[in-house]
């Protein structure tokens, strides 16, 4: 995690090498590949003579007896071995089996037993993060951690505080039966905030590992200050989520469409499909990406178009723990008893800091607060992009690259609908129907082009979408020239959470490599990290739990570290400004876009 990826350069293309496997009666396996040839260990053959051979070769046979042997032993060849031979394809994007003699290999053997560089990279940041979970069984729901029952105390209280005072808050979690927890991890959320001036800001969370926890506020700004800490989940349910997150795929179910020229049929499709049916293997080789469909009959591989997916009515979680995910139990407050406190400037004011906010630095949480509705980072100073003419200039001349979800997708949308800098290009369908095409904006007297584009696989939506278009991340980036002018704004989470964590880590990885090979053909372009944001409480935990997202949003920053790019920390900003929704409110996207544009400044 604390080194630095390696730099892999490649061109967009990629191989395909099918691979077909044959077994005997003995229980031997054939083999051919266009890389390794075929090979047969079922029978042993004895060398020939070597002056035999000698002899043999200097025979002189008519060249009319040559060829026309030539060509019997070629059509014996292909008359016995036409199970086993046929002519690898080359694509851009997807590896896919053999139309006509699918294999019948699950996708659990796709890249064979011994793992990749990439296997053992994402493992080794795995089992980093599998150390730090609890793991817990929930018997009895009494003994889970109680918020209701959890207590929180201001350690050494004051009548007045000034601006810059640290205020500390003890948590001791207590579970249903009123017994004190002697174990952490707790899933808690913390901030501060005035109403009267629109003034907020996160806590910093000091877990003890025995039940007790210490939240460290900065009082950023004077006036009467409130405390809210939640319990988002117990140790218990944050021991279920991340085991159930990693125990398989079956919550989330992929629908392909496959089209030919007069008919079209869905087929199931996962990153894992544990079925004997032929399979389609859409796989980029270099990045260690694959995706997979029951192939259909008499269709080939490359005849899907469409994807979809929904919630499947299954879980990994016993009732115990479903339980304990219930609305009613997300998000309890466990600081009802916390008064407000008094903040007053004592001529304290918070410098203002003159440095810019920039690429490459780290700001660690809180990294800001809000007052009056601006962000105000306290590490540097960002500049306001809320203006139709601030926004115009400085977007002059410029390509502004969107990649990931709805949620940078947002940035676009801002500018053509809100602000009106910008007109769509393409955007003329039903908006239901559309939102995951590509969505393409411009200002062709200011030269302005802003392009959003998905992220694939994870992508998570009920209505079918065209995947022709699409590429993973890393691949978007290869495709990109860069330059002095080029901003490329990033985003992954909120599709990742309901599937296991290595998938999300490994993504990472391939992202990090894409900017790294970015940064060498063209080192001034501007690439910042939109970091994901609190969503709902309201929506299935076992797959979106914000757990899954922080969880993300801390390895995140390991895994990009030392790479010359900005950090937008929308987790710190919608935690501080208690935005519960997958798409922020306009006041806190306006912030967003600001930090973005400031560094890439």
């Amino acid at each position: 995690v604390d080194g630095r990826i390696p730099v892999l350069i490649c061109n967009g293309m990629m191989r395909l090498q099918v691979r077909k496997t044959k077994q005997d009666k003995s229980g031997q396996i054939d083999q051919l590949s266009p890389a390794q040839g075929y090979t047969h260990s079922s029978s042993t053959v004895a060398a020939p003579d070597v002056k035999e051979m000698h002899a043999w070769f200097r025979m002189k046979i008519p060249k009319k007896i040559v060829v026309a042997g030539a060509i019997c032993a070629a059509v014996l060849f292909l008359f016995y071995n036409q199970n086993q031979v046929h002519i690898p394809k080359v694509t851009y994007l997807f590896r896919t089996c053999n139309d006509d003699q699918p294999q019948k290999e699950t996708s659990t053997n796709m890249f064979g037993n011994d793992p990749t560089e990439i296997d053992l990279m994402v493992e080794k940041i795995f089992q980093k993060v599998d150390q730090l979970i609890p793991k817990v069984t929930l018997q009895d729901l009494n003994r889970a951690t109680s918020g209701e029952m959890t207590e929180a105390t201001i350690m050494n209280p004051k009548d007045k505080y000034c601006i810059g005072n640290q205020l500390h808050v003890k948590v001791q979690a207590y579970d249903y039966l009123g017994e004190m927890k002697t174990f952490g991890g707790d899933y808690l959320r913390a901030r501060i905030y005035s109403p009267a001036t629109n003034s907020s800001a996160s806590g910093n969370i000091t877990d003890f590992n025995n039940g007790t926890y210490l939240v460290n506020f900065t009082l950023f700004w004077e006036g009467n200050v409130h405390i809210s800490i939640l319990l988002m989940h117990p140790s218990e349910a944050v021991s279920a989520l991340w085991r159930a997150r990693n125990q398989g795929f079956q919550n989330i179910k992929y629908t392909g469409n496959f089209t030919s020229a007069t008919e079209y049929v869905n087929s199931e499709c996962n990153f894992k499909l544990d079925t004997e049916d032929e399979i389609c293997q859409y796989v980029d080789q270099r990045d260690n990406e694959a995706f997979y469909c029951v192939k259909p009959p008499n269709f080939p591989c490359e005849a899907l178009t469409h994807m979809n997916s929904v919630n499947r009515n299954h879980t990994y979680l016993s009732e115990a723990e479903q339980q304990l995910l219930q609305r009613s139990n997300i998000g309890v407050e466990i600081s009802q008893m916390l008064k407000p406190v008094d903040v007053l400037s004592c001529s304290r004011a918070q410098k203002a800091h003159t440095e810019k906010c920039s690429l490459g630095k780290y700001y660690p949480i809180p990294s800001g607060y809000f007052s009056y509705n601006r962000w105000n980072p306290i590490h540097c100073k960002m500049s306001m992009f809320t203006e139709n003419e601030t926004l115009k200039n400085f977007l002059t001349g410029k390509k502004l690259f969107l990649i990931g979800d709805s949620t940078v997708r947002q940035y676009v949308r801002h500018f053509a609908e809100v602000l009106k800098i910008v007109d769509y290009f393409n955007h003329t369908e039903d908006e239901m129907q559309s939102w995951q095409k590509t969505l393409l904006a411009i200002n062709l007297e200011k030269f302005i082009y802003v392009q959003w584009k998905k992220h694939t696989f994870p992508f998570v939506s009920q209505t079918f979408y065209s995947i022709k278009e699409d590429a993973y991340m890393a691949r978007q980036i290869d495709q990109i020239g860069g330059g002095v002018n080029t901003i490329i704004v990033l985003t992954m989470g909120q599709h990742f959470r309901p599937f296991s964590f290595r998938i999300f880590i490994k993504t990472a990885i391939n992202v990090r490599k894409a900017v790294e090979r970015l940064f060498i053909r063209s080192p001034r372009t501007k690439v910042i990290i939109k970091e994901e944001n609190v969503r709902d409480m309201d929506i299935s935990m076992e797959r979106f739990s914000d757990f899954h997202g922080h969880v993300q949003y801390l390895i995140l920053r390991k895994i990009f570290d030392g790479l010359n790019v900005g950090f937008v920390d929308t987790l710190d900003m919608t935690v501080a400004y208690a935005s519960h929704v997958i798409h922020p409110p306009v006041e806190v996207l306006e912030n967003i876009i600001s930090m973005s544009f400031t560094q890439a400044s």
